[in-house]
């Protein structure tokens, strides 16, 4: 058993670096998200420190991971996903990913709009695609806006400007995949639980 814990926490080591490199993450910026020193971070991702539960936690926490991603652990779990929303300026967000390092799925309910109001915009690092499942979507796109209607799908790079919401006063539901630059922006803008 010893034996099999040793095995697992030697593994970590690489599988740290692989999901910081994958992420994007620098060691400064991991450490300025997590609160652990760059050394520490460095040494627990050369295997020269051995990971304890808080630091694996607190990195966990920053990737939005399961622990068991980080150790490794054989999935014996229920596949299934169960996810918990959460909402943000009035959109519910629900994820419908557990952790795939590349890419983040969610389903969101957009909040009705007034149709005279412009739609919000920004730009970032990262690429989107988005699939209308109801109600009408205004997709702005920098100067320009699209509307889309259910069975719809939009992908764009997110260094445009862009920005959507529903095309009227009632709710829309929308698929959103982002990239993990993407997902990596929209994560560091906070989060409201209901």
């Amino acid at each position: 058993m010893a034996h099999d814990l040793d095995t697992m926490l030697s593994a970590v080591a690489p599988r740290l670096r692989e999901l910081r490199r994958r992420r994007g993450y620098t060691l400064a910026e991991l450490a300025a998200e997590t609160g652990i020193s760059t050394s520490t971070l460095s040494r627990l991702e050369s295997g020269l420190r051995r990971p304890t539960l808080e630091l694996l936690i607190r990195i966990a926490a920053a990737y939005r991971a399961n622990l068991d991603d980080l150790v490794g652990a054989p999935q014996i779990a229920d596949p299934r996903v169960h996810p918990k929303p959460y909402y943000r300026n009035g959109t519910a967000i629900i994820p419908l990913t557990r952790q795939n390092p590349d890419l983040h799925a969610f389903k969101m309910v957009l909040p009705g709009h007034p149709p005279d109001r412009p739609v919000p915009q920004r730009a970032h690092e990262g690429y989107d695609w988005i699939y209308v499942l109801s109600g009408r979507v205004r997709l702005a796109l920098g100067d320009e806006e699209i509307l889309l209607e259910p069975g719809e799908a939009a992908e764009f790079d997110t260094r445009v400007p862009h920005g959507h919401a529903s095309a009227s006063t009632e709710p829309a539901e929308i698929l959103n995949l982002l990239s993990v630059q993407g997902e990596r922006v929209h994560a560091r803008r906070g989060v409201n639980t209901p």
